[in-house]
């Protein structure tokens, strides 16, 4: 028994399952609509979700077991969304090339570290901010249910502030067990729609089209980059965690440039889903919470294996209960992070910056709002601490200035004293 607790904390396994959740119902349906814009049939949508699956659960477990830290993967979700208009007019051969194409470009930015040398220059209160920005859409989650779902969102909320003042541990398992019993009560489950089918393999040979892989390939890396792995590092480093990037992205690289025949388009590091296991709710010793993303690689596993079964059980989950745990799961990273954002004076208005940009939801040139929180904030932060250098060193020119005529008025009182 006791190793069974060891290795399946009730605290992780809900962690793991609630980001498992958030993630996969957060962006499947795109995943849907990517495969079919570049012509997939069942068979192949189905195994682009057993793809997926085996390169998150291959990365989460073996990532996290090799750094004792919770190293939680994903797909692409900008990607997807990107993938839903770029691949129209493409064949299948010709979208595998192009996952190919961006895989390879994010195995070749680990190897030669340039990512890490970016990521080493971001403060810490930039990058806590942006990782507050990430994750406000999620953490107001539950309160915008309240308007169509109170009847949900409401006794997960009570049960989570009961949970947090008599078991803290179990405080987000509590809201879950509450939310799962209103629904079932409200009757916002639809079973009938649930279809068991299990996911086979499909390989298709790529086709390394030119345009395809400038207008698929290379956005798609950028994307990835700059929305996913960029946003992720800031988690763990937030987090704690001073686990090396480059390693990161080169096995992430390698797992996508692997799988990407069988349809995984895109893998890189969560930030959503891997703030659920890295919080304190996930283990209160920060030295175990690696477990939670081990058991996030499990169950995105049975994801994976299931792939046929996703889309029904999307349809038949309630929106209201994703979104409430969601929002009360991730209230501890947030207050962390806002805490670390406004902790240093001097770069807190480029701190609040970068949150408020993050936070907009703003999309140019294809790429999220991560990206261009961050750079609004670094500018900021590079335009304000060059005028306050100068403002610096004028009063301290002034200062000596000023102090040459006392020295001087000084001098014959020290004469005439001698």
């Amino acid at each position: 028994m006791a190793r069974i607790r060891a290795a399946a904390p009730p605290s992780a396994v809900v962690a793991g399952l609630i980001a498992v959740m958030v993630g996969v119902t957060s962006s499947a349906a795109l995943v849907f609509t990517a495969a079919k814009a570049a012509g997939a049939d069942s068979r192949e949508i189905s195994s682009w979700m057993l793809a997926l699956g085996v390169g998150l659960a291959c990365t989460c477990v073996g990532l996290s077991v090799r750094y004792r830290a919770p190293v939680v993967t994903a797909w692409s979700t900008p990607g997807a969304a990107l993938l839903t208009t770029g691949l129209s007019g493409a064949s299948m051969p010709q979208a595998i090339g192009a996952f190919l194409f961006s895989a390879l470009l994010i195995l070749v930015s680990g190897v030669t570290g340039w990512f890490a040398r970016a990521m080493n220059r971001i403060p810490v209160p930039l990058a806590a901010a942006l990782l507050a920005g990430v994750l406000f859409e999620f953490g107001t989650g539950l309160f915008t249910t309240l308007h169509g779902s109170f009847a949900v969102a409401f006794p997960m909320f009570l049960a989570y502030l009961l949970g947090r003042r008599l078991l803290p541990r179990y405080a987000v398992l509590l809201a879950l067990a509450a939310g799962v019993v209103a629904t079932v009560f409200t009757g916002g489950w639809h079973t009938g729609r649930i279809r068991l089918s299990v996911a086979t393999p499909v390989f298709v040979a790529p086709d390394f089209d030119w345009k395809v892989l400038v207008s698929v390939g290379v956005p798609l890396f950028v994307v990835t980059m700059a929305s996913q792995n960029l946003p992720g590092v800031a988690v763990l480093r937030g987090a704690g965690y001073d686990v090396p990037v480059s390693p990161l992205m080169t096995w992430t690289g390698t797992a996508n440039l692997l799988l990407a025949p069988f349809g995984a388009y895109g893998l890189n590091l969560a930030a959503i889903t891997a703030a659920i296991c890295t919080s304190e709710e996930a283990h209160p010793d920060r030295r175990r919470r690696y477990v939670a993303a081990v058991w996030a690689g499990v169950f995105y596993l049975c994801v994976g294996v299931l792939g046929g079964t996703v889309a029904s059980l999307l349809a038949a989950m309630p929106h209201a209960l994703v979104l409430g745990i969601a929002g009360i799961g991730l209230l501890g990273t947030i207050t962390g992070s806002l805490t670390t954002a406004v902790s240093d004076p001097d770069s807190r208005e480029a701190a609040v910056v970068t949150f408020l940009a993050t936070a907009s939801g703003v999309t140019l040139l294809g790429i999220g709002s991560a990206f261009w929180g961050l750079l609004a904030g670094v500018l900021t932060s590079v335009v304000l601490g060059a005028g306050r250098k100068r403002r610096q060193a004028g009063r301290g020119g002034n200062a000596t200035t000023d102090a040459a005529p006392a020295d001087e008025a000084a001098e014959p009182a020290t004469s005439s004293a001698r």
